[in-house]
């Protein structure tokens, strides 16, 4: 047995190539994504002024601004048919960590409902201004890949008009 050992010994000094760790392969780079989730609501005649939502598909933008206060990011999603919204902040940079910093310079503001009897903005969680995101500890893990989640809202809709008896 010892000499056998003393045999593989003797191989790998003689072939240093058979055992060597191969040091040619790169790490492979992290990827992190930058996620904003919520839902759009709608308000009914019956329920309105009150905090009775039901679930409305829509379209919306998410918009950070630098610290000179110019628009750095700008793009506009739509909901699933009941009002979810996952929005893949592709091409989002950061210049400064906090002042570009998502929680800090983006927000999340409703663009138009499908329905017109409920189009009209309302202010649910400062929709109007732009509802703020706020960081829930949500990231969703891969092998290389990583997306951070933020979220925003809810946010919706109230009825353009509503019937005199409804109030």
């Amino acid at each position: 047995m010892i000499t056998f050992i003393s045999f593989l010994l003797l191989l790998s000094l003689a072939f240093p190539s058979v055992v060597a760790h191969d040091n040619t392969t790169k790490p492979v780079e992290k990827h992190t994504d930058l996620v904003v989730e919520g839902m759009v609501y709608r308000q009914s005649c019956d329920h309105y002024r009150t905090w009775s939502l039901s679930d409305a598909s829509a379209k919306l933008s998410v918009i950070c601004k630098n610290q000179k206060n110019q628009v750095s990011y700008y793009k506009a999603f739509k909901t699933n048919d009941e009002g979810y919204f996952y929005a893949h902040l592709a091409g989002f940079k950061m210049t400064h960590y906090l002042s570009d910093h998502p929680l800090q310079s983006c927000h999340v503001k409703l663009v138009s409902s499908p329905l017109e009897n409920c189009s009209s903005l309302s202010n649910v969680n400062e929709a109007l201004n732009g509802a703020p995101l706020r960081y829930e500890n949500k990231v969703l893990k891969g092998r290389n890949h990583e997306a951070v989640i933020y979220a925003a809202g809810p946010l919706a809709f109230s009825p353009s008009q509503c019937p005199t008896n409804h109030f």
